[in-house]
């Protein structure tokens, strides 16, 4: 068997004939071949062609100390050298493992008492699934077992994490949700408010909702609520003011868990360390990924809150060992990614660079393209941002999903040189790198307003519902 690479196709047809690529239209990569980036430093990109290009979505919201960062290559390379591999069943483990776990749980919000590894946020969150459910089976509760999600949530796409997701194009297809969820309303005024309804108001008949909707399934059968701080790929959703509190007074009186999925938001996006530092947030389990190696190596982990670990801890003479886990769980060259990204994250002080170079951001978004006829809104917190394409502002009137505006949007922003991605409702979605500089934020805001000055023939061509 001849394994030696082909040198007599180009990149971009091995790629066709080989790959299958997530999240993607097979017909159309077939078509139009992929892009293929070979470089990266900083806040920018290089691919196979030459081109340059500002990554605004830093990779998939990931890169938060930026590209080519010699000291976390290093410290991959080193301990790569000295133990490549080790796992972590059976009492077993590494130091870089045992550092990540102490840093981690050091800097997580709320009483977290042990953190559990994995490889991916969609990984974390199918362990919080199976926790949740093993926490209610050593309590004598068999019938506890249903999560609640909200429409537009991303958790994820493995069988419990995607059945968790609230986006169609997860489902699609899938046999899913797989397991027992409880679907509650997307906390988002723009869409779901009702005329002249205030963050307040709209706070107040969600968590009545969602009362109601546990009230309606059986509280004895409700186990868990699941909630991004911010929402990334459902559109960058900021909750209303007091929505968390609000919510979490209802899971308290019907001793609902309270899962955050801090995959996203988690290690500085929102200028603090997680998200529920910003909103206040008392999490019973965690789940992150991306930021914790900005990216460098695959780690996710589940940071267990006191009161579930105890039952699982105080129980164990009882069941023996617990039965869940993974080959790459805690592998020493993640956690020496993440340790080296975790202490660039503190020296440099990039949760804070967050907080004020995303104000500065958000800023020159409202100013250069807050008055324009096709923006309805402008969100985010820190360095995530979305701006939502609209065919009219007052009343607002959405593009019909078949004018295809959002993706246009981000293709012709890409032959710009800038990286975005498009959501749903025509949003276009923004996380850089927490090293943005004030510089960057002016240049991502200048090249989008010149994608939006070039595509308003078409937007105003195309149809509006």
């Amino acid at each position: 068997m001849d394994i030696s690479p082909s040198h007599n196709q180009s990149i971009e047809d091995l790629d066709r004939q080989n790959m299958f690529h997530p999240f993607t239209n097979p017909r159309q990569h077939t078509e139009t071949g992929p892009r293929i980036m070979v470089e990266g430093k900083g806040v920018r990109l290089t691919d196979n062609r030459g081109n340059e290009l500002i990554d605004a979505l830093a990779g998939l919201w990931c890169v938060n100390v930026g590209y080519g960062r010699q000291e976390i290559v290093d410290a991959i390379a080193e301990q790569a050298a000295r133990l490549p591999y080790y796992h972590s069943f059976a009492s077993m483990g590494t130091e870089p493992g045992i550092h990540t776990a102490d840093t981690v749980r050091r800097m997580a919000p709320g009483n977290m008492a042990r953190v559990l590894f994995g490889c991916s946020g969609s990984d974390a969150n199918d362990t919080q699934v199976k926790l949740v459910w093993y926490y209610n089976n050593l309590k004598g509760r068999p019938q506890k077992k249903k999560i609640i999600a909200r429409d537009r949530a991303y958790h994820g796409v493995t069988v419990a994490s995607g059945s968790l997701t609230g986006l169609p194009s997860v489902h699609n297809a899938f046999d899913l949700p797989a397991i027992p969820v409880v679907r509650v309303r997307c906390p988002h005024l723009y869409h779901e408010g009702l005329p002249g309804e205030s963050e307040e108001a709209f706070a107040d008949r969600l968590a009545a909702e969602l009362d109601a909707a546990i009230e309606a399934e059986g509280p004895e059968t409700v186990a868990a609520f699941i909630a991004e701080p911010v929402m990334g790929a459902g559109g960058v959703v900021v909750p209303p003011k007091g929505y968390f509190a609000k919510v979490q007074a209802v899971l308290k009186k019907h001793d609902v868990l309270f899962i955050a999925d801090e995959v996203i938001c988690g290690f500085g996006r929102l200028g603090t360390p997680f998200g529920c530092d910003y909103f206040g947030i008392e999490p019973d389990l965690v789940s992150v990924a991306k930021g914790i190696t900005s990216g460098y190596q695959p780690l996710s982990a589940v940071l267990i809150g006191e009161t579930v670990w105890q039952t699982i801890h105080d129980d164990s003479d009882h069941l023996g060992l617990f039965g869940h886990g993974y080959t790459y769980t805690a592998h020493p060259i993640a956690c020496a990614a993440a340790n080296a990204n975790l202490a660039i994250m503190e020296r440099e002080g990039l949760f804070q660079n967050a907080a004020t170079v995303g104000a500065y951001f958000h800023r020159r978004l409202r100013e250069e393209l807050g008055g324009h006829p096709n923006v309805g809104e402008i969100r985010g917190v820190g360095l995530i941002a979305g701006v939502e394409l609209v065919k009219a502002r007052e009343p607002r009137r959405n593009f019909v999903p078949s004018a295809g505006i959002g993706k246009t949007f981000t293709t012709r922003a890409l032959a710009r040189g800038l990286i975005m991605r498009p959501m749903a409702h025509d949003a276009i979605a923004m996380s850089p790198p927490l090293i943005l500089t004030e510089a960057d934020a002016d240049e991502i805001v200048g090249r989008f307003a010149e994608t939006l000055r070039e595509l308003e023939p078409m937007m105003a061509q195309a149809e509006g519902e």
